[in-house]
């Protein structure tokens, strides 16, 4: 039985791994459980799984879950309590939002255990931190991402401790998003609930949003490059509306393989959980006996611009990815509220990414201030709803 932490257990990665577990109850055993808000979701969780521990972020809600887990269930608060419950089991679940699930990564990484991750700002902005902590004994990193699985299981075809000696390059799907086919002269005037029509997931406002700008596609080269140690140079992106092909790598000798499902996220959360096995429930299987067609095409670089923009980011390394991820946070929120325009996002990060001030990604300190200041350099830009900004 694989004991199996969930972290973030309330989002929706978290609600989905509990769906994977209640389909293979014979196989893992939630031990440990964390939310950062979600109480009553969480209590509700505790009470059906039983674990051994559970951790809420609010302090002001732990006397509530205290009160309402089951007898003997230990209740942890705050950042520390996640960073704990990260080295009690054997897979630790981090689909926790935001910088919260940088302490998550670094302990369970840090205490040997295979993490599950859904986290983008460990890679994206921390690259540099996380990466020394994947060689402590024990210690394994698996994408919980539909592109970043795909290419891991592509990679295993070609024996995955030396795939990089026959390895040509890597190709991340895109959907295209709500505006693939558009050209940027069509989109000065697009709406925030335009934007949030995505044409093939169901995510957040945030993602959606991202996908709609293909930045979301650009965090992902960044995240390809930190996990599988290829450069920026051999990563491309493929626009696949269909999203039935989640991504692809192309091997010296011409051969390209692929990894194909229905869109669905539990796949991927299976993988994870059940490395180096396979779990038994067919999560996302497509039935072949319909038609079916696949499409491909080049991404519209000079309408997307926030693609390129994450490429250079990540080329410039150090504390650069952190800083332009910040910015385009603070870009989307602003586009959301009504203060710039959709393209105006893409402008706003390129200006804040022209201030970077070059700095190491040599600590947390300094990952979690370079955020901060990609955010300061978008609000100090003010707001305009015209076609740049």
């Amino acid at each position: 039985m694989t004991t199996v932490a969930v972290l973030g257990a309330t989002g929706s990665i978290g609600s989905q791994t509990v769906e994977v577990v209640r389909a293979e109850p014979d196989r893992f055993d939630v031990t440990a459980l964390a939310a950062w808000s979600s109480v009553d979701q969480l209590i509700a969780q505790a009470q059906e799984l039983r674990p051994d521990a559970v951790a809420i972020g609010e302090p002001d809600l732990f006397d509530r879950l205290k009160a309402e887990v089951p007898p003997n269930t230990e209740v942890l608060v705050g950042a520390a309590g996640f960073e704990e419950l990260a080295t009690r089991a054997d897979v630790v679940v981090n689909g926790v939002v935001g910088f919260a699930g940088l302490g998550v990564t670094l302990a369970a990484l840090s205490s040997g255990k295979r993490l599950a991750l859904a986290n983008k700002e460990s890679l994206i902005a921390a690259g540099p931190l996380v990466r020394p902590l994947r060689s402590v004994p024990g210690a394994e990193l698996i994408p919980v991402d539909s592109e970043h699985c795909a290419i891991h299981q592509c990679l295993r075809s070609d024996d995955l401790a030396d795939s990089q000696r026959h390895l040509e390059k890597l190709l991340l799907t895109a959907s295209g998003g709500p505006f693939r086919g558009r050209k940027a002269a069509d989109l000065k005037n697009v709406t925030a609930e335009q934007a949030l029509e995505h044409p093939t997931w169901s995510m957040g406002p945030k993602i959606t949003i991202d996908s709609s700008t293909l930045m979301n596609k650009g965090l992902e080269v960044i995240e390809a490059h930190e996990l599988f140690d290829v450069p920026y140079e051999r990563i491309e992106v493929v626009v696949h509306p269909e999203s039935v092909v989640h991504s692809m790598a192309t091997f010296t000798d011409g051969t390209t393989i692929a990894q194909l499902s229905e869109p669905d996220m539990r796949l991927p959360i299976g993988y994870a959980l059940a490395y180096p096995d396979r779990i038994g429930t067919p999560f996302g299987a497509i039935d072949w006996s319909q038609a079916k067609s696949l499409h491909f095409e080049p991404p519209d670089r000079q309408t997307f611009r926030c693609l390129d923009l994450a490429y250079t980011a990540g080329r410039i390394g150090g504390t650069a990815p952190a800083w332009m991820n910040g910015a385009n946070e603070a870009a989307v929120d602003a586009f959301l509220s009504g203060a710039i325009s959709w393209s105006g996002i893409a402008s706003s990060i390129e200006r804040a990414l022209e201030r970077h001030d070059g700095a190491p990604a040599d600590s947390f300190e300094a990952v979690v201030r370079a955020d901060r200041r990609g955010r300061e350099c978008v609000r100090s830009q003010g707001t305009s709803r015209g076609s740049d900004v």
